[in-house]
């Protein structure tokens, strides 16, 4: 009997696996398999979902909530999600201006389908988030990568972005707090952003989901903040992952336009239709209940990050930027590219992130997955006594190259 092999699409081709979490699956099966493996490659919190949120949970199993719910999510999420953005930031929408999908990626994947045709150039700095391209590619539109130099501290030169601009530009993803830079885009930066995307009508698409874990005093430059008129053209998208510990839950959200909110419903609809109802009822908790747990996690981050800020630096030939917000380092790793150790060659930032890992059991993160070689990332989002002893093995490993 003839078989016959079947071929997958050409937009599938187009894309790789997820490096992160790729990363990550290497180090659970290799702890899985006794090694002493310490993961720095993870990008969640290393704290508890709140007890007040898991109980909004299994209150919901309790009462039945396990059915279908609207598309966009239930109308009581959205309309604290309304609440919760017109608090803290003093942004006034109305809940059919909302979406709820499964996770903030998913989110950002509906909002590039609803939005983007083949040919349109979305403008990326790099840096950058490792699923902001290919969520784009998988649209039949061009990720244009928009390079932030280590030397400005990963903020965006509106110089070097006018380069990059062309009659085909559609939008700009802009994520500050940045993964995995956690470098913050200043108000002047932000100022000229805003008026380019005026002036050509881009779409601005701001990923928020940092936002909560900031370790600069002051507001959060915000480019919603500095011209109201951009509103009509901007998505925010934003979750309770990262600032309530829920990874696992998967509930993002997006704010918007309504007609974009409309169509990104419509994708939705196709696909998952609703998140998870009994997640949905945690999400409630969490964006309406105490806003204090991410208050007292980036406290609790703070003195990890100095720590790990001030090994690195010790470490002749490391450079490393500070990062004002988020839950990652991204340190300059360059200096060690082309040495070797035992007849291993380190060419960038994938041998380095292997090597740390079979011969240190460190789990990292190469910087080519986020458009930047040079660099590698590490999250500090996990205990002290981690970090101590991962500084001390990335020494010992570091040192053995000549």
């Amino acid at each position: 009997m003839e078989s016959h092999f079947i071929a997958v699409s050409d937009r599938v081709k187009l894309i790789k696996p997820s490096p992160t979490l790729a990363v990550n699956a290497k180090a659970k099966a290799m702890k899985a398999g006794g090694a002493d493996v310490l993961n720095f490659s993870v990008g969640e919190p290393d704290s508890d979902t709140p007890l007040h949120v898991c109980l909004a949970g299994t209150q919901a199993i309790d009462a039945g909530f396990t059915r279908y719910t609207a598309v966009p999510g239930i109308l009581e999420l959205r309309e604290a999600i309304v609440a919760r953005m017109a608090a803290d930031k003093g942004w006034q929408y109305d809940p059919e201006q909302i979406q709820v999908s499964c996770g903030g990626k998913h989110g950002l994947y509906n909002m590039a389908q609803a939005l983007f045709n083949p040919g349109d150039e979305v403008l990326i700095p790099a840096p950058y988030w490792v699923s902001y391209p290919p969520i784009v590619q998988l649209t039949g539109a061009i990720p244009v990568l928009v390079p932030l130099l280590e030397k400005d501290d990963f903020d965006l030169d509106p110089g070097v972005l006018k380069k990059y601009v062309t009659s085909r530009t559609r939008a700009i993803i802009l994520n500050s707090p940045s993964n995995p830079t956690g470098s913050i885009f200043s108000q002047s930066t932000l100022e000229v952003i805003a008026k380019m995307a005026l002036e050509r009508g881009w779409v601005i698409i701001s990923d928020d989901i940092y936002n909560t874990i900031v370790y600069e005093g002051g507001s959060l430059p915000h480019i919603l903040d500095i011209d109201p008129r951009l509103k009509e053209q901007t998505i925010v998208l934003n979750g309770v992952s990262k600032s309530f510990a829920m990874t696992g839950w998967r509930i993002g959200y997006s704010a918007g336009p309504k007609h974009i909110i409309a169509a990104m419903n419509k994708i939705q609809g196709q696909s998952t239709s609703n998140p998870s109802s009994i997640s949905q009822k945690a999400a409630l908790a969490a964006v309406s209940g105490p806003q204090d747990f991410s208050v007292e996690m980036t406290k609790a981050f703070l003195p990890r990050r100095d720590y790990i800020v001030k090994e690195l630096l010790a470490i002749p030939g490391i450079t490393c930027v500070v990062p004002k917000g988020a839950f990652y380092v991204f340190p300059n790793f360059s200096a060690y590219y082309g040495r070797e150790v035992k007849g291993r060659r380190i060419g960038g930032s994938v041998d380095m992130s292997d090597y740390l890992l079979e011969e240190a059991l460190l789990a990292v993160v190469p910087g080519a997955a986020f458009g930047a070689d040079p660099f590698i990332r590490f999250s500090f989002a996990t205990a002290m006594p981690v970090i101590e002893e991962g500084m001390k093995r990335l020494q010992q490993a570091l040192a053995r190259l000549v």
